[in-house]
């Protein structure tokens, strides 16, 4: 199966160790299921990183964005072609580059995002799960 993270899901997993994400960890370290993303995905993590909070939080584990990058590129299969435009617009335009991949993959969208969350009736009509994670 291939899912697609949120940026939020990945800081979960990634940098703040959320017990809540424990099983997804450890089924990703297993290889099952596939996570796909994007650069922009990749993008979108790296400039999260930056902020202050998150910054903060890395310093006092004794890692920097540049661990967590490397973590995700560890995990992540890449998908080198930028998906179409989904047929359904996210409310949140940092949002729909998850949307679009997971319409084009036919993925399950694991999401905290209330405006993806949002989503799931019209993305389940094209074949895509989103879950709250």
């Amino acid at each position: 199966m291939r899912i697609v993270i949120d940026t939020n899901v990945a800081l979960d997993l990634l940098v703040f160790d959320d017990p809540g994400c424990a099983a997804l960890f450890g089924a990703l370290e297993a290889g099952e299921p596939q996570w796909i993303a994007t650069a922009a995905m990749r993008e979108e993590l790296a400039r999260v990183l930056g902020y202050r909070l998150v910054a903060e939080r890395l310093a006092r584990n004794g890692r920097d964005a540049e661990d967590v990058l490397a973590a995700f590129d560890r995990r992540v299969q890449p998908v080198h072609e930028v998906p179409a435009r989904a047929p359904c617009l996210c409310s949140d335009p940092d949002d729909q580059i998850f949307v679009d991949l997971a319409v084009a993959q036919r993925a399950r969208l694991l999401s905290k995002d209330r405006a993806l969350l949002e989503m799931r009736k019209r993305l389940a009509a094209l074949g895509v799960e989103v879950a709250a994670h």
